[in-house]
């Protein structure tokens, strides 16, 4: 018997969702850098949110693998969506404006076509996704501004920085498929905890993280950024990897910079680009155009 197709409709709504959650990570990531040193702020995310999502699924009543090659697959994409990029992020941040920031990071899809079509060959280079790209691209400079590229080489270690966190989310869509037929909330709870097991001992080393003294605005957004920002968004991450695919999903990188920027005007005060209405139509179509499938090909499948 074959599994019933998911609901389109649904899944868009769940990558809206995601892109919400990860659009307002970098307010969060904001305030909490300006009193907790990154690794620690990493390291407390990972734990809180690795908790959050244990603690859900045992009252669901469901026990984590226990097979050392799923848990060797968790460590793994612990290292490519959370530890490694989280850490290059959070660290970029203390230097590096939020909407130059964003651009870089939102080329996600970019590096996740590239890989899976021409390095992988496991996802169809065709010109609709080719399109979606670059429409995705331009939006996102609409809708930051052109100005917010004038920073650029100006901080180029954390600018790059940025952009190897960008190559790691790639990498971590392209090997989430390998939980297929796990629930969402397993990949996403181990590779958190993995995470967390591998910078405490770093923050540790490094920060000593007890001789800072964080200020409520960092400690609550602490908790925002690991109950919505990862909590909530590894759970829909991981259903999407498994439902629109590696490169649809990565499409929400798109989407969370219009969020992300409308985020940023109503509580930080932050300037809107004049020409933000069509960068966001820009947006949209992009995201449309990487993960609608064809007619066609819905019917063959």
């Amino acid at each position: 018997m074959t599994p019933a197709r998911p609901n389109l409709t649904t899944e868009l709504l769940l990558l809206l969702a995601l892109a919400t959650c990860w659009g307002a990570s970098y307010t969060f990531i904001r305030i909490g850098v300006a009193t907790i040193p990154p690794i620690t702020l990493i390291a407390a995310r990972t734990l809180i949110a690795g908790l959050v999502l244990l603690a859900i699924i045992r009252w669901r009543r469901l026990s984590l693998p226990r097979d050392a090659a799923t848990w060797k697959r968790f460590l793994i994409q612990s290292c490519l969506n959370s530890a490694i990029p989280f850490t290059l992020i959070a660290w970029a941040e203390q230097t590096v404006d939020a909407g130059l920031a964003t651009i870089l990071n939102s080329t996600t899809p970019i590096f996740a076509f590239l890989i899976a079509g021409f390095l992988l060959r496991s996802e169809p280079l065709t010109g609709r996704k080719l399109f979606g790209v670059f429409a995705g691209m331009a939006g996102i400079c609409l809708i930051i501004g052109l100005d917010a590229l004038h920073g650029m080489g100006r901080q180029l270690l954390p600018q790059l920085s940025v952009v190897a966190a960008s190559i790691c989310y790639a990498c971590a869509a392209l090997f989430g498929r390998n939980f297929k037929g796990l629930d969402p909330m397993m990949p996403a709870a181990g590779s958190l905890l993995c995470g967390a097991a591998l910078l405490i001992p770093a923050s540790l080393i490094v920060e000593h993280p007890w001789q800072i003294a964080p200020s409520a605005p960092s400690i609550l957004a602490l908790l925002g950024l690991s109950v919505v920002s990862t909590a909530l968004a590894f759970s829909i991450y991981f259903r999407l990897i498994q439902t629109l695919g590696s490169v649809g999903t990565t499409a929400q990188a798109y989407l969370r910079v219009p969020i992300g920027v409308g985020i940023g005007v109503a509580f930080l005060g932050e300037p809107l680009s004049p020409t933000a209405a069509i960068g966001l139509v820009c947006v949209v179509t992009g995201v449309m155009a990487m993960t609608i499938a064809p007619r066609k090909r819905a019917i063959a499948g």
